[in-house]
């Protein structure tokens, strides 16, 4: 039997547009997200012929708080599974994607993406296919960013997959709500695309103000367990936006500071019990250790 090996894949944030990576949604209308990967990390040890049950996992980030962990840690099986085959991190990532949805796991592809090929990514969704397009913040734009997002875990966890199920349901039914505000959602992409390119920081703002709309327009119990402490944040002009990190009704957030916020942010999230997440960019992707 072939030695063992370990594989480490990153966690993500997203930043707009989730939600519309995931059929039927991307089969109807097409979904577009920006997201990238933070040095945190799902880390599998296995044989490379090992079938998925065969394979030790330890994560760095509690599972279940909306930052793409199983699909990290499928990420790092699936390159584990491809040891020496030398596959592209898109193809892992489409493993990866199979190997969730196989096990159950009601999902789209944007996590898979981020953990597979790291850094920042812009990515559109066809039906089954996905575009990557060009993106590369502005050094100013990510130094900016490193310094007022905070990544929080409210320390409650949840099951993604359950949570997406009746607003899926919803947009089966042709809930016009529902859609409308999938469609706004989907649209806050470019132009967090665009501010991060260009440092133009109203527009990652707005754009963070926009996600949050539209999550409130497809089902407002996601953001119930964030509102007791993010609300005051915004209304003593603490945080200039936030938004629930995965599909929300728990787990992470990301809360995007006032230039002189930070400190009182800190303190309220420490205040209510909540987890403050060190984090910095990763842009490696899945790698195996040698």
């Amino acid at each position: 039997m072939a030695p063992q090996i370990e594989a480490s894949a990153p966690v993500r944030v997203d930043l707009a547009g989730g939600w519309t990576d995931v059929g039927p949604y991307s089969d109807d209308f097409g979904g577009e997200v920006v997201n990238f990967a933070i040095n945190r990390y799902v880390r599998v040890t296995g044989n490379p012929g090992s079938e998925t049950g065969d394979f030790e996992s330890n994560f760095e980030i509690p599972r279940g708080s909306g930052l793409g962990t199983s699909s990290a840690m499928n990420v790092a099986m699936a390159a584990i599974m491809s040891c020496g085959e030398d596959k592209p991190p898109e193809e892992l990532a489409e493993i990866a994607f199979q190997m969730e949805t196989n096990g159950g796991n009601f999902c789209g592809r944007q996590d898979q993406w981020a953990s597979a090929r790291g850094g920042f990514n812009h990515l559109l969704f066809f039906g089954d296919s996905v575009e990557i397009m060009p993106f590369e913040p502005m050094r100013s734009a990510k130094i900016w960013l490193r310094k007022h997002l905070l990544v929080v875990y409210s320390g409650t966890s949840r099951c993604s997959g359950d949570i997406q199920d009746s607003v899926w349901v919803d947009y089966a039914k042709g809930n016009p709500t529902v859609i409308e505000g999938l469609h706004k959602i989907r649209a806050a992409a470019r132009p967090m695309a665009n501010g991060l390119q260009q440092d133009r920081r109203n527009l990652v703002v707005q754009s963070f103000k926009d996600v949050c709309e539209g999550v409130d327009m497809i089902d407002t119990s996601l953001h119930d367990p964030f509102r007791e402490v993010v609300e005051p944040l915004l209304e003593s002009g603490s945080i200039a936006a936030w938004k629930a990190l995965g599909a929300g009704g728990g787990g992470c957030a990301a809360l995007l500071c006032s230039p002189s916020g930070r400190d009182d942010t800190i303190a309220s999230v420490e205040g209510a019990g909540w987890e403050l997440i060190e984090w910095d960019y990763d842009g490696e992707g899945v790698r195996i250790a040698h």
